[in-house]
């Protein structure tokens, strides 16, 4: 006899033997030893739970000779002919691939017949969802009235895609996700039946490989007895085969990101691509890593047991969560997670993952306010600490290093006369000269414009115009117009005396703002956030005066003996 794959060949035969569906296995049970069988049943749920088996077995009970406390006898002639197959009162319908009304007017007809052996004549439609609209209509009425001697066992995945005139008849059971235990369970028991043996945390792996589904997890075990064909199955051998990666690289890639080490986490990427794994089911079971992290980071060591680890796994877990951040850990999963709708069906897989990492790694590249929080935690680790273990050191100036930029030496930014104006305290350095001892007029720090928006300022005495300055991120907030608003985010504001200014690029948009009627209902706009009245003027960007670059604004301090000290953080 040729082979019979693992799944086939240990097919539950009855009730008993069914796998973690014990709420319907004792409903069905109960209908049989009761006489209380419907017309027609409705198994849903996902891929390899046992809706197809659990159908077979109903059908047979229904039929055997010799019930006993609602299981078949599994030996009388009517349950052996059901296992080969050849009961000719069962009748097994692929609606995949008999979808019209004809296939369904071909059952109507059949039905007028009474069984030839059994009592009932079942027809079990697998993939029901598959049905024509125009076949559904004309089941309707024999599935609501059939013969007293024919039941309907209807079985589906995606039960949301039939009518609700069809779910209406049907009694529903729905097949829930088997249990990592279970599965793992149930491996065992036929390895050992069929004389194989397997370490324990390979087998838990091919279990929680299955994600559910003891059909796959049959599957995949039969790779990997293929594999270790009189041979003792490994986890090792399991990794290779199924081409996942062992716990320690996920950690290993987890603490690179983390301590914002790009270079550690491109070589994990390295040496998956060089082993010649794919890049798809190590995204996939990177972000199952992290979702762990995160449940253990939030529930503490009470959530280990839903995680189904072994000992091994949870300590290496254990130790990566005390430096985990429940924000920072779903930044990761949401990167990952869009990630892998990339790389399904991209050609350049290696990097767009490689581009992930790097955004992980470099919480600066976005906005978001989980990035913020990371790059916070960055400042923490790197800047903060760092000032407090020397405080009194002040630091030359070829000694500057932007952290932000990485891969370049410290040396490379030597540089004579550092003049920027982000270096942390420059409008704050004390100025020497004539007016030294005058006090120095208070001046209110601006709010930062919006991003992606500048703000140019040539006269710092607005008064009035510099506080609508300050406000100008509320007031363009509060614009209800979408035109104006679009307008008004993409253009320069600035003083000029007591004026405001706005600064406007493109001929449509300055011709919109300019517009007498416009301009009234922006300095009502400005009065009503701001409690200002002020004087508006819009410009064409053309019509800005130039900004002088750093060099100039030195030479230009220079000339008038003023001396800037300038500190370094």
């Amino acid at each position: 006899m040729s082979y019979v794959a693992l799944y086939r060949k240990f097919r539950p035969r009855t009730f008993d033997q069914v796998k973690g569906q014990d709420h319907i296995v004792r409903t069905l049970k109960n209908q049989i030893k009761n006489q209380r069988i419907g017309h027609a049943y409705l198994f849903t749920g996902t891929r390899g739970t046992g809706k197809t088996s659990v159908a077979k077995i109903l059908a047979k009970t229904v039929n055997c000779l010799n019930p006993q406390d609602g299981e078949p006898c599994d030996q009388c002639e009517n349950c052996l002919a059901a296992n080969q197959g050849n009961f000719m009162d069962i009748v097994e319908i692929d609606a995949a691939s008999n979808t019209g009304v004809e296939d369904i007017r071909r059952v109507i007809e059949e039905i007028q017949y009474t069984p030839a052996r059994g009592k009932y004549k079942v027809y079990i439609i697998d993939e029901v969802h598959m049905l024509s609209v125009n076949a559904f209509n004309a089941f309707l009425k024999t599935l609501e009235e059939p013969p007293e001697y024919v039941v309907f066992i209807l079985a589906t995945t995606e039960p949301h895609k039939l009518p609700q005139t069809i779910l209406s008849r049907c009694q529903r059971y729905d097949f829930k996700r088997i249990d990592l235990d279970t599965i793992a369970g149930n491996l065992n028991d036929l390895l050992k039946a069929e004389g194989i043996e397997a370490e324990e945390k390979a087998v838990r792996y091919i279990a929680r490989a299955g994600d559910g589904s003891m059909r796959d997890a049959l599957s995949l075990m039969d790779r990997c007895v293929a594999f270790s064909l009189g041979e003792k199955i490994t986890y090792e051998n399991v990794l290779s085969i199924l081409g996942t990666v062992d716990m320690e690289d996920f950690s290993a890639l987890y603490r690179a990101i983390s301590s914002f080490n790009i270079v550690d986490a491109l070589k994990v990427i390295e040496r998956t691509v060089d082993s010649g794994r794919d890049l798809t089911p190590f995204i996939s079971d990177f972000i199952m890593y992290l979702r762990n992290l995160l449940i253990l980071s939030v529930g503490g060591k009470s959530a280990t047991e839903l995680l189904g680890l072994s000992e091994e796994n949870i300590r290496l877990l254990n130790e990566d969560v005390k430096t985990a951040d429940s924000e920072v850990l779903m930044r990761y999963i949401r990167i990952l997670s869009e990630l892998l709708n990339q790389i399904r069906f991209s050609a350049s897989k290696q990097i767009l993952t490689e581009v992930a990492l790097i955004k992980l790694a470099r919480p600066q590249m976005e906005t978001g306010m989980d990035a913020l929080l990371d790059r916070i935690r960055f400042l923490e680790e790197n800047g903060v600490q760092q000032k407090a273990a020397a405080p009194a050191a002040k630091p030359e100036a070829k000694a500057y290093r932007n952290p932000d930029i990485i891969d370049i030496a410290q040396d490379d930014y030597e540089y004579e006369e550092p003049v920027s104006f982000d270096v942390p305290g420059f409008y704050d350095a004390p100025i020497e000269g004539p007016n030294e001892t005058e006090p120095k007029e208070e001046i209110e720090e601006e709010e930062a414009p919006l991003p992606g928006q500048q703000s140019f300022n040539p006269n710092q005495n607005g008064g009035n115009a510099l506080s609508v300055l300050g406000r100008w991120p509320e007031i363009l907030e509060a614009c209800d117009d979408r035109r104006i608003k679009t307008f008004l985010s993409k253009a320069q504001t600035g003083c000029e005396g007591d004026s405001f200014v706005i600064y406007v690029s493109g001929d449509i948009a300055y011709k919109q703002l300019k517009d007498p009627a416009v301009m009234e209902n922006l300095k009502k706009l400005i009065a009503d956030v701001s409690g200002i009245q002020v004087s508006l003027d819009v410009r064409h960007e053309s019509a800005k005066p130039e900004i002088p670059d750093q060099q100039d604004l030195s030479s230009l301090f220079k000339n008038i003996n003023m001396n800037i000290e300038m500190e370094e953080m």
